[in-house]
């Protein structure tokens, strides 16, 4: 076991408050934080309390860290990434690829001599980049694709005479293909005409917010609206959020994100956890690279007509702890609730972990190490560690991200 250094990822839409609070470091920040990694990426792997890479931990003995079953199944490297993000303003409208289109789309940058770390690169790794999110406080996020006769009805409510025509098109078409057609029309649309449907779709949102107030239907699709069309007046996003679920997530809510599935995190902050991958393609809301015809070849169009993840309780023996689960065979997720005064518990696992503390403090111990957690902190936990003991301080919530695979625990006694 071993404390992890995160990478702190400095992007324009994080807080400059927010994480530095959680984590107890200056605050405000002198610049924008908007993630912490805890990982083994190539663009960012998190430092050991040894001054080692975690991924040169982990390249320098694949079956003690990982375990045989893990390494043996994602070839010796770490097939997750643990974040902390806060999101201050809007990320980017954006999806992520499946493996097979991560590996062709590297390749073809590859070939094409795009240095990994440009700026116009979209894949800077081989992987896919599924991604669930559980909120730390409300959280406000667009998530895939809504079904289409709500986003009917929603047009209906902003009443924009502009929009009417993608409207009869959802109407008469209320599917994957008639939701292709719309948003392929929305983010091709000449530079002159997009304007013109942005300040007129804002006069539709504020005229829905005069007359309804917060407490309307569509109140927080109206604000979002108008929020992103002020930052973005001539960007093709705004009108291809109106197509997507608006989300708000309470504490301990989670999203889940698989490949294709088109969105963009608004406000708050959460731990996400992901396949072990960089690549993203950008749609718009964004002064970074846009690719629209690579994302329109990743972009799922079937409805989502629910993108969030309820936690069950996990049935490892472990107290207090549920489980978020997904299809992803590269991350498992659960949280673990310790009371202040409670008993230890203890487990074993046979393959790799990052135990994140988001609140109180926890004191994990194995073989003898002990290491204290407050917010914001985590550990590394090798696959051959025997038995891993938690224990809390003052009341704890711990997030233990592992890799699927048989997992035992019991209370300790």
């Amino acid at each position: 076991m071993v404390v992890l250094s995160p990478v702190v990822q400095a992007y324009a839409w994080g807080s400059r408050t927010a994480l530095p609070e959680l984590c107890g470091t200056h605050s405000p920040a002198p610049h924008p934080v908007a993630e912490h990694w805890f990982g083994a990426h190539d663009s960012g792997s998190s430092l050991c309390a040894d001054g080692r890479g975690l991924d040169a931990r982990i390249a320098a003995d694949p079956e003690g860290e990982l375990g045989a079953r893990v390494a043996a199944e994602h070839g010796g490297g770490l097939p997750f990434l643990v974040k902390l993000l806060s999101a201050e303003q809007a990320l980017s409208l954006q999806a992520h690829p499946s493996p097979e289109r991560a590996r062709e789309g590297f390749a073809a940058e590859d070939a094409r001599g795009i240095a990994v770390h440009a700026p116009d690169r979209n894949y800077r790794d081989t992987n896919h980049k599924p991604e669930i999110l559980v909120a730390l406080t409300e959280f406000h996020a667009l998530v895939g694709f809504r079904p289409v006769p709500r986003t009917v009805a929603l047009f209906d409510a902003l009443d924009v005479p502009a929009l009417r025509p993608y409207r009869d098109m959802l109407d008469g078409q209320p599917d994957a293909e008639g939701l292709r057609a719309v948003f392929t029309t929305f983010v091709t649309m000449p530079h002159m005409a997009l304007e013109a449907v942005v300040a007129d779709l804002v006069t539709g949102a504020v005229g829905y917010l005069t007359a309804e107030g917060v407490a309307g239907t569509w109140a927080n699709e109206a604000t979002t609206v108008v929020e992103l069309a002020e930052r973005y007046p001539t960007d093709p996003g705004v009108l291809g959020a109106l197509l997507l679920n608006r989300v708000v997530l309470r504490p301990g809510q989670a999203v889940y994100l698989g490949p294709g599935q088109l969105h963009a995190y608004l406000h708050g902050v959460g731990v996400e956890v992901m396949a072990n991958s960089d690549n993203v393609l950008r749609g718009g809301l964004t002064p970074k690279h846009v690719d629209v015809p690579e994302l329109m070849r990743v972009l799922a169009f079937d409805p989502l007509a629910d993108p969030t993840v309820r936690p069950v309780p996990a049935d490892r023996g472990i107290p207090g702890e549920m489980d978020y689960p997904t299809p992803e065979p590269d991350f498992a997720l659960s949280r673990i609730v310790l009371p202040a005064a409670s008993t230890p518990v203890s487990y074993r696992t046979d393959g790799p972990e990052v135990l994140l503390c988001t609140a109180g403090r926890v004191r994990v111990s194995e073989n003898g190490t002990r290491e204290t957690l407050g917010p914001g902190h985590a550990v590394w936990v090798p696959a051959s560690t025997p038995l891993v003991e938690l224990e809390a301080a003052d009341g704890a919530t711990v997030f233990r991200t592992r890799v699927d695979g048989p997992v035992t625990g019991t209370p300790h006694r």
